[in-house]
């Protein structure tokens, strides 16, 4: 079983603790990811999850009504199989990180995004020490090298559950640093993602609204909000 079965075949959705972690079980058959290979939850919070979007299915399986198994899927069957390379990808956004990149004009933008990411750069030099620099206009300024280390490892440092939610946190607001800070238990992610929005609704107000770009917006933030929620059931415990 793959666990992409085409129509709802079982009765029961149970989670059991199996190999470290939990399995969720379509009555006596372990979920498989699409890969074939055991998905083993690592938390209880994350598997009830994943529980619950089985146990809502009814008739066929639409795997874009389940966004938690989707993203264990990945976890599992992309992200942890080529997990340097994907930590990498996502720690190079340090070094051209959205919130260090200014309008070079004096105003309302410029005031908008100082107060948006002024306490964004501060939380990074406090928490982590990372002390990165500011730039007006699009010209590239180059961060020092300890502080994109330091980044690196906090995003090397993580699980392969961990990186597939920071992944999407990361590129979906184009800022490392945006995305790191949504891991934090007290983040407000409604206010990041508002703070990954300044240049965009900033355009927006000037020429207006297009009805295209608003339903992409919506859906990466309605992404984003997920991220945040799949990494804070990583952080429930495992009991």
């Amino acid at each position: 079983m793959t666990g992409w079965a085409a129509r709802r075949f079982w009765k029961d959705v149970t989670v059991e603790k199996d190999n470290g972690g939990f399995a969720v079980r379509l009555d006596a058959r372990p979920l498989r990811t699409p890969g074939k290979r055991p998905l083993i939850l690592p938390t209880r919070a994350l598997a009830e999850a994943v529980a619950e979007e089985w146990r809502a299915v009814e008739g066929t399986v639409d795997p874009r009504r389940m966004p938690f198994t989707r993203s264990a899927n990945s976890a599992v069957d992309k992200v942890a199989t080529q997990f340097d390379e994907v930590a990498e990808l996502i720690a190079a956004y340090g070094g051209s990180d959205l919130v260090c990149y200014r309008t070079d004009e004096a105003g309302e933008l410029a005031r908008r995004q100082a107060e948006a990411w002024d306490p964004i750069l501060n939380w990074a030099r406090q928490k982590h020490g990372a002390v990165l620099r500011t730039t007006a206009g699009i010209a590239p300024v180059d961060q020092p090298e300890e502080a994109m280390r330091t980044l690196a490892a906090e995003v090397h440092g993580t699980t392969p559950f961990e990186l597939t939610a920071l992944h999407d946190l990361v590129s979906i607001s184009g800022s490392l640093l945006i995305g790191l800070a949504a891991t934090e238990a007290e983040s407000d992610p409604q206010a990041l993602w508002r703070a990954s929005r300044i240049d965009e609704d900033w355009q927006t107000e000037l020429w207006g609204a297009d009805e295209e770009a608003v339903e992409a917006a919506e859906a990466k933030r309605r992404d984003f909000l997920h991220a945040h929620g799949f990494w804070q059931l990583l952080q429930d415990g495992a009991c």
